[in-house]
């Protein structure tokens, strides 16, 4: 949670205002998703994310965040703290997207422009609230989380206040499962309080340069000359952030440009010398990205790998799969294989990770660990823009390309948390794996708690399952939801 809610008396509550914008952001939406689906762990501490040495979480539900765990935190570090009860499972993009999918379809059915930031957050303006009491909008946003939670069966948490900022900061006083009215009338009294980070637009950097002139809250940065604003924070920025922090903010909800790629890019204070440094580079990185990818909603089929030299040089190499897919290990696996050696090309100042070629339709590989072949293309932009010809290639420009196996590293058949079928049994997932056994959890989200059954290696009649099968949805509305 942002922040303790602000209470509101029936006399705050009755002042009308012109504009009312709504935020909306589900409440842990990953680990929400995971409860709902897979029954046995509501109320249970649940981290969604990788469990290889360098994963991060994804996701955390509040029984896990209760127990010190959050968002980008080092997986070994978190599935310690949630031990013994809690549990970890691999993200699963292409459930979180078609449960989004199905209630930012339910939400236009009443509100029509939605602006839409990440798979499980939005912006909204009804233009039946124009003029309205903040009673009123209290009872619509409870209407439409009502909506949702019969229709859906997770929680959401609304923010509302005159523009997109303060409603923002008012779905994170709300979290988990509330609502935040932020009345024009009392936004300097709830604002000015809050520590300067909550604006939208000041980072770490922005953050520390204000912590150095004792600007730590949003009432302190209100009362700086727009002189000394612009000063320390830039022209531009100052003068926006400070506008924010006095209550301007008429920006318009609308409907947002579709990205065309998602990154993630650092610059290192030493130079990075050999593979092993690159390669952990990438996979800091590529978790980065790849979380961002998650929100985003999409999947990815083109991964890109930059690196930029010492001497300033940049070199791009991209591959693109055979499928779109938000699966971490077919990313990093590939932006691995892009990697290119400091040993060989020179030390290192930058490396970032990028998904393209982002799509709504995904096709998860049921197999991860097969091989394929991509194709590599590389583009270098010296300092000196010399145009740079690969061997091999054509000549033309700076695109080359060589024919690569793609080898996914080696592992198990049976894997915890992946989704299955049994040909009696019906839809399940693994619960535990190793030894020459398998433990399954047969349930979906409307079955309840399901039983654990547990197979042999050799007599598990078990297949790979597509994991919308968790849903239990019909079949024409899961249809529907990937044909928008």
């Amino acid at each position: 949670m942002d922040s303790s809610a602000y209470h509101l008396s029936s006399k705050d509550l009755a002042c009308r205002q012109n504009r009312w914008v709504l935020h909306c952001d589900m409440d842990a939406f990953f680990s929400s998703v995971e409860q709902l689906t897979r029954p046995t762990l509501q109320g249970r501490p649940v981290l969604v994310g990788g469990r290889s040495g360098r994963g991060v979480v994804a996701g955390a539900s509040y029984e896990a965040r209760a127990l010190g765990c959050h968002s980008a935190m080092p997986m070994h570090q978190a599935a310690r703290l949630i031990e013994p009860r809690g549990v970890v499972v691999p993200t699963r993009g292409v459930v979180y997207r078609t449960v989004s999918r199905r209630i930012f379809r339910l939400l236009r059915t009443y509100v029509p422009v939605i602006e839409q930031l990440s798979v499980d957050e939005a912006f909204l303006e009804p233009a039946e609230l124009h003029g309205c009491t903040g009673a009123d909008v209290l009872e619509y946003c409870e209407m439409l989380r009502s909506v949702v939670r019969e229709e859906i069966g997770l929680s959401l948490s609304f923010g509302a206040g005159s523009g997109k900022q303060y409603a923002k900061i008012g779905s994170g006083m709300a979290k988990p499962d509330g609502v935040q009215i932020i009345p024009a009338s009392l936004m300097n009294k709830i604002l000015r309080p809050l520590s300067v980070r909550k604006l939208w637009g000041v980072g770490p950097v922005s953050e520390k340069k204000l912590q150095k002139e004792n600007i730590l809250t949003i009432g302190d940065l209100a009362d700086l000359s727009e002189k000394d604003a612009k000063a320390l924070l830039g022209s531009a920025v100052g003068r926006q952030l400070q506008g924010l922090a006095r209550g301007f903010d008429n920006r318009p909800v609308c409907e947002r440009a579709i990205a065309k790629q998602i990154s993630s890019e650092s610059t290192y204070r030493t130079d990075i010398t050999d593979k092993a440094g690159i390669i952990a580079a990438i996979d800091d990185n590529g978790d980065d990205a790849h979380r961002r990818l998650l929100h985003d909603g999409r999947a990815a089929r083109t991964v890109t790998v930059k690196q930029k030299l010492s001497d300033m040089t940049i070199i791009s190499r991209s591959a693109t799969l055979p499928y779109a897919t938000t699966d971490i290990r077919t990313l990093l696996a590939l932006a691995h294989r892009l990697a290119l050696d400091p040993a060989t090309v020179g030390a290192c100042r930058l490396v970032g990770v990028g998904f393209s070629g982002l799509t709504t339709v995904q096709q998860e590989s049921l197999f991860p660990g097969l091989d394929w072949e991509v194709n590599i293309e590389e583009e270098r932009d010296n300092s000196d823009a010399q145009t740079v010809t690969i061997p091999g290639t054509t000549g033309q420009g700076v695109y080359g390309s060589e024919r690569a196996l793609l080898h996914m590293p080696d592992c198990p058949r049976w894997q915890s948390g992946m989704d299955v079928m049994h040909p009696t049994y019906g839809f399940g997932w693994i619960q535990g794996a190793g030894q020459g056994k398998v433990s399954v959890r047969f349930e979906t989200r409307t079955s309840g708690p399901g039983r654990v059954i547990t197979f042999t290696e050799e007599t598990a009649d078990l297949t790979p399952a597509d994991p919308l099968l968790c849903l239990d949805w019909p079949e024409e509305e899961l249809h529907r939801l990937h044909a928008d």
